[in-house]
Parts: structure tokens; sequence; C-alpha cells
């Protein structure tokens, strides 16, 4: 099981455009994600859950991976917080 934490620097947070890209790139794996706020927990595969979140900038972000190819979804996930978020 990997972890994540990310601070979201993005003046918007998390929003529709993101949020649809972060889904999209989790999509892409086999393992379970989970994407957490301080408040609560949902899958990151669920544009609905990711945008329930309701993460704002200065929020930290908490992903776990858990699977086969957790690895490789974190490193490429941490990558796509950094760049886009």
């Amino acid at each position: 099981m990997r972890e994540i934490k990310y601070t979201i620097t993005d003046e918007l947070g998390i929003h529709a455009r993101p949020a649809g890209q972060l889904v999209k790139q989790a999509s892409a794996f086999k393992c379970d994600i989970k994407a957490a706020s301080p408040a609560k927990s949902v899958d990151a595969k669920r544009i609905m859950g990711v945008m329930g979140l309701a993460i704002k900038k200065g929020d930290v972000l908490t992903m776990t991976f858990d699977g086969p190819d957790e690895d490789a979804a974190a490193a490429a996930l941490e990558a796509f917080l950094k760049e886009n978020l």
C-alpha cells in the first residue's frame, strides 16, 4: 500500500476539469485508489466522489494506492498533481 499527500496550489482547487482528468488518470490503473480530504475518503475513479471532496487551495489531498500496479499509479498521479494542481 502506497500513500501520497499533496497540498493543492491551484487557485480554484479541484474543480470540474482537473477532477475529470484525475479520474481519467486513476482509471488507467488496476489498483484500488482512494482520494481523501480531511473530512472524507472516496474512490478516485468516480467523478462525483472526487468533486464531492470540495478540495480548495491550501487543502491537503491524500491518495492511497493498493494493488498490483500501485507504485506506477502513485508515481503517475503524483506527477499529475504537481503539474496540474
